[in-house]
């Protein structure tokens, strides 16, 4: 019996620390794919689990691959302001 193939994809998320405690998370290029955690370490988790459910009821993102992400960067820019 042949494996079934697996395509890992990548994608960037932002995590904020909410003032209130615990963080948000969400990812850039899958609009509206969000979640939070109390703990750094559980907002990953759910934001893994968001993904999968995003793609899961978005088949047509993994139609076009995932190109565009490719040519994604994540550049800290520091700016003063006064």
């Amino acid at each position: 019996m042949a494996k079934k193939k697996v395509k890992i994809l990548q994608y960037n998320a932002v995590i904020q620390e909410e003032k209130e405690g615990g963080y948000s998370v969400w990812v850039p290029a899958l609009p509206g794919c969000t979640s939070q955690g109390e703990t750094f370490e559980e907002a990953v988790k759910n934001i893994k689990e968001a993904i999968e459910l995003y793609l899961e009821s978005s088949p047509e993102i993994l139609e076009y691959g995932d190109e565009k992400n490719d040519k994604q960067f994540l550049v800290p820019i520091k700016v003063r302001y006064a």
